[in-house]
């Protein structure tokens, strides 16, 4: 995603009603919906929303959820199943842009507010729940088109039919992909090193990655020790 490019919100969402979810919450506010006009945003998200597990959802750095038209008619199709707008409990459905590829610390101009990039959708076991899918979470992950999470910068309003405009890019170009999948932990190093805008909760989600990617590497370091005092214990006995 580069600065320029440009995109249309296809709606705006919030919340329609909490439901009762297994888990130690045992509400969830992820049934969310289109809602006519403009919808006022602010620092903590959009006017009518709000989040029932506070510990692990909301605040600063997760404000807005955007999800994109595109990846949510590929899981339509292959649910076999319409997915509407607000269905994966993002705030906003756009079209035009590859959410998931967007760069961390991206700014996005969309009626009178700007946004910025802040950190992919982690999916839970109430996402789970909800979806009515075997194996949600699993398939959710692997696919990694986890949509973004936004941070208000400028308050404002915005309305369904809003241009999205690109207007900055971080030269890092790491993307939110890049960064819940976290299968490159150089990319990982750099992210942390070069973008100042990162949460706390992003800053744990790369040490989790950096912690797996070293307990790898060890673990194929005894594996292949293992192998050479195997090959030499057998080159003894001959």
């Amino acid at each position: 995603m580069r600065v320029g490019d440009r995109g249309e919100v296809r709606a705006v969402c919030v919340v329609h009603a909490e439901l009762a979810t297994p888990g130690r919450v045992g509400r969830t506010a992820i049934d969310k919906r289109p809602v006519p006009g403009r919808v006022a945003v602010r620092t903590l998200g959009l006017a009518g929303d709000h989040v029932c597990d506070t510990e692990h959802h909301g605040g600063v750095h997760q404000a807005v959820y955007a999800y994109a038209d595109d990846d949510a008619a590929r899981w339509g199709a292959e649910l076999g199943r319409e997915l509407p707008a607000g269905w994966f409990g993002e705030n906003l459905r756009l079209a035009g842009l590859a959410v998931s590829d967007a760069v961390i610390g991206a700014r996005w101009s969309i009626g009178d507010t700007l946004l910025e990039v802040s950190a992919p959708r982690v999916p839970c076991a109430t996402f789970q729940h909800w979806s009515g899918e075997q194996q949600w979470v699993k398939r959710f992950t692997l696919r990694s088109d986890t949509g973004a999470y936004l941070r208000v910068l400028t308050e404002g309003t915005i309305g369904a039919g809003d241009q999205v405009s690109v207007v900055y890019v971080p030269t890092h170009g790491i993307t939110v992909r890049d960064l819940f999948t976290g299968t490159d932990p150089d990319l990982l190093a750099i992210l942390l090193a070069d973008e100042p805008t990162l949460s706390d909760d992003v800053r744990m989600q790369v040490e989790r990655h950096t912690r797996r990617h070293t307990n790898a590497a060890r673990a194929a370091e005894r594996r292949g020790a293992a192998a050479d005092a195997d090959h030499l214990g057998t080159g003894a006995q001959r």
